[in-house]
């Protein structure tokens, strides 16, 4: 069967002009997002070549556990720098429609979200993701300390915050959170709105 390739996607121009978050950062963070989709290429194309022997598959150690762990890291890793990046280049502010009306249901407000986010961003080793959750069709904020731990099931991500030492230290240093409020004044509402409509879609069809 042949493998359909993962193809890093294009990047937009307003990504290299966003107040608080270097040019440099962006780049640098880029080659990184490229780096998970070789990975994730070269892994799947190992696992169709029957590169591990499937019958010495062992839950301490194996060929084919260290390719089906390090599949979920990569692959996560495209995922998720895809949405992050997707996220930003906008001029932030507040949003609005159903996004701004489901975020004031679900928080209390928009200001009680950004409270959050900030201290799921301090508390996060990795990841924050504001995800439509279709166990109640709820937005939350949730935490990842990598590309590929503490996944909620049946939930989608619209929102990305990328808290990984690479994605503000050429600019911050320690600082996350100066970076967490670029990262916020930088959001395209229109990305993260479009995504949940998206979401309520798959939500609504159940």
């Amino acid at each position: 069967m042949a493998l359909t390739k993962v193809e890093a996607i294009p990047m937009k121009e307003s990504l290299l002009k966003m107040e608080g978050i270097s040019e440099r950062t962006v780049r640098e963070h880029w080659k990184l997002y490229e780096g998970y989709v070789n990975k994730t290429n070269e892994i799947r194309e190992k696992l169709a070549q029957g590169y591990a022997d499937l019958s010495k598959a062992h839950q301490t150690y194996s060929d084919y556990r260290a390719l089906k762990v390090e599949l979920s890291f990569a692959w996560s890793g495209v995922k998720n720098h895809e949405i992050y990046f997707s996220n930003l280049g906008g001029s932030g502010g507040e949003p609005g429609g159903r996004l701004a009306e489901l975020i004031r249901r679900d928080f209390g407000s928009f200001s009680e979200w950004v409270k959050d986010l900030k201290a799921s961003g301090m508390a996060a080793r990795g990841w924050v993701w504001l995800a439509l959750d279709y166990a109640d069709g709820r937005l939350y904020n949730y935490v990842g300390d990598s590309q590929n731990t503490y996944p909620i099931w049946d939930a989608t991500p619209i929102l990305a915050l990328d808290t990984y030492e690479h994605a503000y230290f050429i600019d911050y240093g320690t600082n996350r959170g100066e970076y967490i409020e670029a990262f916020l004044h930088n959001l395209d509402w229109e990305d993260v709105a479009a995504r949940l409509e998206s979401a309520i879609r798959r939500f609504e069809a159940r």
